[in-house]
């Protein structure tokens, strides 16, 4: 889901995809349809925009009797947020946009009554 700061809500692990991308100069281009677009901000921050799921998709819960492990905290979230100072370009089917721009071409393409569905 693609926010209106043209911010994107990925699934786990795309930040640091993105953030790999960046240090490697590489262009992240996010292609979406105009429907997966949201008028939101993401005011509060990733952790609003999380669920947490049972870290035993990453570790066995049988390598927790370890010491070490024992002693580790597991966070597993099921998406990321994605800021978009990394991201290059939005392709929609109406075109390609900036990230910037998204806001702009949310106000074209929805009325705001449709907006307070949201809040």
């Amino acid at each position: 889901m693609s926010q209106a700061n043209g911010g994107l809500v990925g699934p786990s692990g795309a930040n640091m995809v993105a953030l790999a991308a960046k240090h490697n100069s590489i262009p992240v281009v996010i292609i979406s349809g105009m429907f997966k677009l949201c008028p939101m901000y993401p005011h509060e921050g990733q952790d609003t925009l999380n669920d947490l799921v049972s870290p035993s998709s990453v570790v066995d819960y049988s390598e927790m009797s370890d010491d070490l492990m024992s002693k580790v905290e597991f966070v597993n979230p099921i998406h990321d947020y994605i800021p978009p100072q990394l991201i290059n370009l939005y392709v929609t089917n109406i075109g390609g946009f900036q990230p910037s721009y998204l806001y702009r071409l949310l106000a074209e393409y929805y009325h705001s009554d449709d907006w307070e569905s949201f809040e």
